[in-house]
C-alpha cells in the first residue's frame, strides 16, 4: 500500500463531545458524515460517532446512506439503536425504494420528491415515510421558496397519510461571520416559514439549522438560543448540523465573534506514506518537472509515492523563489522541492539522519495540517481533507 489514512477514534469522539457541550444540553448535534466523512471514511467514522452518542448522521445521498446503515450494522449496532440517517442532498425517483428499505430520512423540498416517496411507501405496505422539509431562506441552492411555494406545498403535504414531516430545516450561508446581516435575514424568513408550518397543523419533531460555525460562533447574535426558542415554539427539539469540526477543523470567526470550540478541536486524519527512494544530488542539478527547483548545495532527497492524483495539491510545489509544502519525516519537517507530480513528490531530507527505504512519512497530520495545505493552495481545509485519495484506505487508530 503506497499510502493510507489513519483515523483517531479518540479525537473524533472527543471533537463530537466538545460540539455537544458547546451546543448545549437542549440542542442535538447531527454528525455529518457526507462526502465519505469529509474524506475520512464514512464506514469508519459513522460507528464511532454513533457510539459517541450521535442521534443523527448526515449523508450526501441515498447510496451513501445505505452504506452507512450497513457499516453500523457491521459494527454490531442493531437497527433499533442506530442513529437516524438524514439524506441531505436530494433524491431521484429511483432512490425512493431504498429510502424505505434502509430506513433513511430524506431532505425534501419539491412535490415531485414527496410523490415518489409516497408511491414507494404505499408499495412497501409499511407506515408513513419520514421527511425533513428544507426552507430556502437565502442561499438559492436547495429548499422550498417560502414566499412563492411553501403554502401550496404544505397544503398538499397535510393531505398525505403516507408521508410524515419529521423535521423542518434551513441552512445558513454565513455562519462564520459574527453579526451577519445575511444570517439575520435568514432567521426572519425561517421564523415566518415556521409560522406557516404551524398554521398548516404540522408538528415536526425536529427544527434545525446551521453548521459547525453555528456552534463555534457564539457571539452576540445567539443563533443557538434563537434556534432553541423557535423549535420550542412548535413543540420540537432543536438541532444543529456539525461537519468539518468533527474532523478537527473550523473556519475562523470573522468580525467580533466569540469562538467556542475552534482552538480545542483536534485533527482526526493522519495521512501516511513511505519513502521509496533516496538519492544524493549536487549543486546545479534541477529537480522535477520544468526544473523549477535548482539545487544550490549538495542535498539528500527522498522520493514519496504520492502526488496530486492522491490529493496532494500541486500548489504545494516549491521553486527556489517560492517555498512550498512539507511532510513530516522522523518528526521533522522535510520541505517539498520541485513540482508535486501526479503520483510522486520529492522532499529534502538533508538534515534528517538515517533515512531509509520504507520509512513512514506523515503527509497530513501532526506537524502538517489541512489548514497548512489550504493556506498554500489558496483554499479551505474542507477541500483538502475531502480530496485525499489515499489508496484504500481508512483504519481506526487510537
Amino acid at each position: 500500500m503506497k499510502s493510507w489514512v489513519e483515523v483517531s477514534e479518540r479525537r473524533l469522539a472527543g471533537n463530537y463531545g466538545l460540539l455537544r457541550e458547546a451546543a448545549g444540553r437542549k440542542t442535538a448535534v447531527l454528525a455529518v458524515v457526507k462526502a465519505n466523512a469529509y474524506g475520512h471514511g464514512a464506514a469508519v467514522c459513522a460507528p464511532v460517532l454513533a457510539r459517541a452518542g450521535a442521534e443523527w448522521l448526515g449523508v450526501t445521498d441515498v447510496a451513501e446512506g445505505a452504506a452507512v446503515r450497513e457499516a453500523l450494522t457491521g459494527a454490531g449496532i442493531s437497527r433499533e439503536r442506530q442513529p437516524g440517517v438524514l439524506v441531505m442532498s436530494g433524491l431521484l425517483r429511483e432512490d425512493a425504494g431504498d429510502v424505505i428499505r434502509y430506513g433513511l430520512t430524506p431532505v425534501v423540498w419539491l412535490r415531485e420528491q414527496m410523490e415518489w416517496l409516497v408511491e414507494a411507501a404505499v408499495q412497501s405496505g409499511g407506515g408513513p415515510v419520514a421527511v425533513h422539509v428544507e426552507i430556502d431562506t437565502g442561499m438559492a441552492r436547495q429548499g422550498v421558496a417560502p414566499e412563492a411555494e411553501l403554502e401550496g406545498l404544505l397544503a398538499w403535504v397535510t393531505g398525505q397519510t403516507a408521508l410524515r414531516v419529521d423535521g423542518v430545516m434551513t441552512h445558513f450561508a454565513s455562519s462564520e461571520v459574527a453579526g451577519s446581516s445575511q444570517t439575520a435575514l435568514q432567521r426572519r424568513r425561517f421564523e415566518e416559514a415556521m409560522g406557516a408550518v404551524a398554521a398548516a397543523g404540522l408538528r415536526p419533531a425536529w427544527v434545525h439549522a446551521g453548521n459547525s460555525s453555528t456552534v463555534d460562533n457564539q457571539g452576540s447574535e445567539g443563533n443557538l438560543a434563537w434556534l432553541r426558542g423557535l423549535a420550542g415554539g412548535v413543540g420540537a427539539r432543536s438541532m444543529v448540523r456539525a461537519g468539518i469540526a468533527l474532523y478537527g477543523y473550523c473556519l475562523p470567526i470573522e468580525g467580533e465573534g466569540l469562538s467556542a470550540v475552534r482552538q480545542e478541536l483536534q485533527p482526526v486524519m493522519t495521512w501516511k506514506t513511505r519513502v521509496i527512494g533516496v538519492r544524493e544530488v549536487q549543486a546545479g542539478e534541477r529537480v522535477g518537472y520544468n526544473g523549477i527547483f535548482v539545487v544550490e548545495r549538495a542535498m539528500r532527497l527522498a522520493l514519496l509515492p504520492v502526488g496530486y492524483a492522491d490529493g496532494l495539491r500541486r500548489e504545494l510545489s516549491a521553486s527556489n523563489a517560492r517555498p512550498g509544502g512539507w511532510a513530516m519525516v522522523r518528526g521533522q519537517r522535510a520541505a517539498i522541492v520541485g513540482r508535486v507530480s501526479m503520483n510522486l513528490t520529492i522532499v529534502d531530507v538533508s538534515g534528517i539522519a538515517g533515512i531509509a527505504l520504507g520509512d513512514e512519512v506523515v503527509v497530513l497530520g501532526d506537524g502538517v495540517t489541512a489548514e497548512d495545505h489550504a493556506r498554500l493552495a489558496g483554499t479551505i481545509a474542507y477541500e483538502i481533507v475531502c480530496g485525499v485519495q489515499a489508496a484504500y484506505r481508512c483504519g481506526i487508530a487510537g
